[in-house]
């Protein structure tokens, strides 16, 4: 990216809001129910990131993933979540600030995440409150979900912006591979659920420590 990002797009669980604990809850009680061993919460950092259907599978055993399992699991963890999807997720300290620096600077703000819609919509309502976020797209069925770029492409349509001017801030290799197929700038956060390793590998062009690390490479107010 020859110029300085025009908007950024992040991720949203692992890079602006900690939800790990409730994500481990909802797994953990489905696992219960279904008379399966239960996981550490640090486990479910390589669960997570690539959908609901992807996480019932990745923390059932190996051999109870057959697709019925894994459907059920599914719709259990979904509903186990809706009940407490809130209990202990926060934003990440200095997300806030991050956020309104960027606003003040005149950057488009946009989130993409593979939580389904209706879940990324109601947490960005709860936990960012007043942050005018140009479009904020989850799990939809007529979108496939990341790595592939396509929503990542249309927020860049809908955006009236090329790739190559947009900034992509992520914590998973889902986020870096996502980037890098859209043709924009991989930003890895450190404070996030992945390694540095596992983000460098994918394609990250930037390693930031802190949310307020992104301001320099987003450079000043135009």
């Amino acid at each position: 990216m020859s110029t300085a990002p025009r908007a950024v797009i992040f991720d949203l669980d692992g890079t602006l809001l900690d939800t790990l604990d409730d994500l481990a809850d909802a797994g953990n009680v489905t696992l219960e129910a279904l008379g399966l061993p239960k996981h550490p919460v640090d486990a479910y950092r390589y669960f997570v990131g690539l959908g609901v259907v992807e996480l019932a599978r990745m923390m059932l055993p190996e051999d109870r993933r057959d697709e019925a399992t894994v459907a059920t699991a599914a719709e259990r963890v979904g509903a186990e979540y809706k009940l407490r999807w809130k209990d202990k997720s926060r934003p990440y300290e200095g997300v806030a600030d991050m956020l309104a620096a960027l606003l003040e600077r005149g950057l488009p703000l946009c989130v993409l995440s593979n939580k389904p819609q209706v879940y990324t919509d109601v947490t960005v309502r709860e936990f960012f409150p007043g942050f005018p976020f140009r479009f904020i797209h989850g799990a939809r069925p007529e979108v496939p979900n990341k790595p592939h770029p396509a929503g990542a492409l249309a927020l860049a349509r809908e955006l009236s912006l090329s790739p190559g001017e947009i900034c992509f801030v992520g914590d998973t290799a889902t986020d870096m591979k996502t980037a890098r197929g859209a043709g924009m700038l991989p930003v890895g956060a450190l404070w996030g659920f992945r390694t540095a390793q596992e983000l460098t590998e994918n394609g990250a062009r930037h390693l930031i420590a802190r949310p307020a690390e992104l301001l320099d490479i987003v450079g000043p107010r135009a």
